[in-house]
């Protein structure tokens, strides 16, 4: 699990006023119908538009309900938003006989699904009203191709380099059903019903054309359940993402997108995403003491600062020795070995949700991490990282990835685009 930060949630500037529904009710395509050009509009650029006066008689819908990000734009959505309490994450193979016609077709059925909910409004065909009474909540949709997915298609010629499947690393203990998969989509939101409805709605998008591989549920902390924003915690307790890379950085864009220029041509501004999901073995892990526990990390398990003191943000002195001569940060712990400066300047943006599968019949919870992050190429971002994790990280006692997949995320669909549609109708 490679140490890095999530830029935080933005705090939302203006709440959103809604009609109070009737005796006979509103429709929710109704209730929502300014959302386009009025409400709290947040995108990969930060940008926000207040919304329109309240007519007489309106309640405010909760800022939570009311964030809203964008489905058009140069980079796919849910990648540099802050962390959403609430994720999906679902695998699809083709159909048999299903091709890169169906495909395109899937792709664009979804695009359009997407970008209705994004906005708060109803699913374009057999809504079910799960989310008839809540906004956007910050509900974002990203799509991926994998491996297989070239292959099926007969577009093998158009498959990246940095798809190639990754290398085998000793901590895996990989179930195939639950790996890879030729399409991917990632679903995040603030609200609970709104996730859940997005799912429900690109699962019967598929049809005929694709079938679920596989799927997981994952979680975060609520937007505003802390005093102030804050680097999220995993089950472990610890602060999870305190180095990761950020937006403001000048060479973001360099580490976590495929550039313009960049090949394979379709690929321009998007990203590729790692897909792990990590158990955590929370019964050892919760036998350690808390110094123990941050020998391992290499932080403080309170504020997350360096054990070679400081605040979370202090950089971390590697050569810090205590009396006795020993290393503070001690030579296997996560936060030393996954130091970008201590791996050729590997970087990856983290952005993973939290899950919990129940409890075992001998009452181990299967719960952990399902572990997402971007880069402009796993070969100089994920992989380099993971080998030198699989060499000695003192984390891997207490950790087990039990499922993988590598997916290429395509630039943003332009306004009348279909994400995909420069591979796709190429």
């Amino acid at each position: 699990m490679p140490e890095k930060s999530l830029p935080q949630a933005r705090t939302p500037k203006a709440p959103v006023t809604r009609p109070v529904p009737g005796p006979g009710g509103i429709s929710r395509r109704a209730l929502l119908g300014t959302a386009g050009a009025t409400g709290l509009v947040l995108g990969a650029a930060g940008g926000a538009v207040g919304y329109a006066a309240a007519p007489a008689g309106a309640v405010p819908l909760a800022s939570v309900g009311s964030d809203r990000a964008m489905f058009h734009g140069k980079h796919q959505p849910g990648i540099t938003e802050g962390l959403q309490a609430r994720g999906h994450l679902v695998a699809f193979d083709l159909a048999a006989g299903s091709g890169r016609k169906e495909a395109a077709a899937l792709l664009r059925r979804w695009s359009a699904t997407a970008e209705r909910l994004m906005a708060g409004e109803a699913a374009p065909h057999d809504d079910t009203d799960v989310a008839r009474d809540a906004g956007p909540s910050s509900l974002t949709l990203t799509f991926g191709f994998g491996h297989s997915f070239f292959t099926r298609t007969g577009l093998e010629k158009q498959r990246p380099t940095a798809l190639d499947p990754l290398p085998d690393f000793s901590s895996d203990r990989l179930d195939k059903s639950r790996s890879d998969g030729d399409l991917w989509v990632q679903i995040g939101a603030n609200d609970a019903l709104v996730a859940f409805h997005a799912l429900r709605a690109i699962q019967k998008d598929a049809g005929s054309a694709a079938r679920v591989r596989w799927q997981m549920n994952g979680f975060n902390r609520s937007p505003g359940a802390t005093a102030h924003p804050m680097t999220a915690r995993n089950l472990m307790g610890q602060l999870d993402g305190t180095r990761n890379p950020k937006p403001a950085d000048a060479d973001f864009d360099r580490r976590i997108f495929v550039p313009a220029s960049g090949e394979p041509a379709w690929m321009a501004n998007g990203s590729y995403a790692v897909v792990r999901r990590i158990r955590m073995l929370l019964d050892d892990w919760e036998k350690l003491s808390q110094p123990a526990q941050e020998a391992v990390i290499g932080r403080r398990k309170a504020d997350g600062a360096p054990l070679s003191g400081g605040d979370e943000t202090t950089p971390m002195d590697l050569e810090k020795a205590d009396a006795k001569g020993n290393y503070v940060v001690p030579l296997d712990a996560h936060a030393r070995i996954t130091r970008p400066d201590q791996n050729g300047g590997a970087a990856m943006l983290r952005r993973p949700f939290s899950y919990h599968d129940g409890i075992d019949a001998d009452g181990t919870p299967d719960a952990g991490l399902l572990f997402i992050c971007w880069q402009a190429d796993p070969l100089r971002g994920f992989v380099p990282v993971q080998r030198k994790l699989d060499r000695g990280d003192a984390l891997s006692k207490y950790t087990r990835h039990e499922s993988s997949g590598l997916f290429a995320v395509p630039g943003g669909a332009a306004e009348g685009e279909y994400v995909g549609q420069r591979l796709l109708e190429g």
